[in-house]
């Protein structure tokens, strides 16, 4: 038995920012400027009334669909998430009622936009030591309630959205061959939200001071991300007794496109068909990674018997990979996707 992706959903906002859009927001952030710095044309932001459980459930109830799996059938339901709707409840109870799954046992991650390959593996634990579950991970992020526009080092990378995937058991030789997870908490000041937590209430004087935005040491992240993953990759692949050669599909998390083509090139992935969200969508935190595994998905550009490497990397610093055996696909009907 392996343990495999049996259906895959997202679920992006209707409303589109293109980079001219974000222009007249953001000052000093010329639609070129983005465009040459990012490889970002546009990017989706959630409507006033929606947040991250609503993007959830949305993508939640297609990846459903997809796998022939019912709701009420879901054993548990793991959210990742770093903008939760509020502190408390955890969001995947919200989405619990949202989507009717009553049996589920629900809890949420936040590993920032690594958090998606994380859950991935702690639903690949579940299984193993409960074979017949079925469950449902969720990735959803709402960055656009956190942004600080008068920044446009940060404001222009950043969209909303959310995937999903339904985990289970698949045949032998399909599915997750192995994983890799990395946590840097040496580097946790890289990336961060300073305010809101136990450390620093919200308050008036944090408000006043914009420390409920993100920040983020670009440079910084950058340089961890060129150091960090490509050895982390490696190290899955030699595992894995594979190269980068055997990759035929590279899914990143979509934080910056410049990035990302230095990132394929660290680590000799040039051969893989490296997946890209980001021109339409922007980097939509923990969800890029699903939401760029289901388009693939959904395009047919994944075949019986491809590899296919996730790798998300982000807040903490923390980078989480994933190497997978694609399977077959029967789209638009209830036969599982092998993955």
């Amino acid at each position: 038995m392996g343990v495999g992706i049996l259906g895959t959903g997202s679920y992006l906002p209707s409303e589109v920012v293109t980079n001219a859009d974000l222009a007249e927001r953001v000052p000093g952030a010329d639609p070129d400027w983005i465009s040459r710095k990012t490889m970002i044309q546009a990017r989706r932001f959630a409507a006033p009334d929606q947040a991250a459980s609503d993007l959830a459930a949305v993508a939640a109830r297609a990846a459903l669909r997809d796998a022939g799996v019912h709701p009420a059938d879901l054993d548990f339901l793991i959210v990742s998430t770093s903008t939760p709707d509020m502190p408390q409840p955890p969001t995947s109870t919200l989405v619990q009622r949202a989507i009717g799954a009553e049996r589920a046992a629900c809890f949420d991650v936040n590993v920032v936009c690594a958090g998606f390959v994380f859950a991935l593996a702690m639903a690949e634990g579940l299984i193993a030591v409960n074979p017949e579950a079925r469950i449902l991970v969720v990735a959803s992020d709402v960055y656009s309630r956190i942004l600080d526009f008068t920044d446009r080092r940060t404001a222009v990378l950043f969209g909303d959205g959310a995937g999903a995937v339904v985990v289970g058991a698949v045949p032998d030789g399909y599915g997750i061959i192995d994983r890799e997870l990395v946590s840097r908490g040496d580097a946790a000041d890289l990336i961060q939200v300073p305010a809101g937590g136990s450390r620093m209430p919200a308050s008036p004087y944090t408000v006043t001071h914009g420390q409920h935005y993100f920040h983020m040491n670009g440079r910084g992240v950058r340089d961890f991300v060129n150091a960090g993953v490509p050895p982390a990759l490696n190290m899955l692949l030699k595992r894995a007794g594979a190269v980068p050669e055997d990759v035929q599909h590279f899914i990143p998390h979509q934080a910056n496109g410049v990035m990302l083509q230095e990132l394929v090139g660290e680590a000799h992935l040039e051969n893989a068909v490296t997946h890209l969200t980001l021109d339409r969508y922007g980097n939509v935190g923990s969800a890029s990674v699903p939401v760029t595994l289901d388009e693939a998905a959904r395009s047919g550009a994944l075949h019986d018997g491809d590899l296919v490497l996730l790798a998300g990397f982000g807040g903490g610093m923390s980078v989480g990979a994933a190497l997978l055996r694609w399977g077959p696909t029967s789209a638009g009907s209830a036969t599982p996707r092998l993955a």
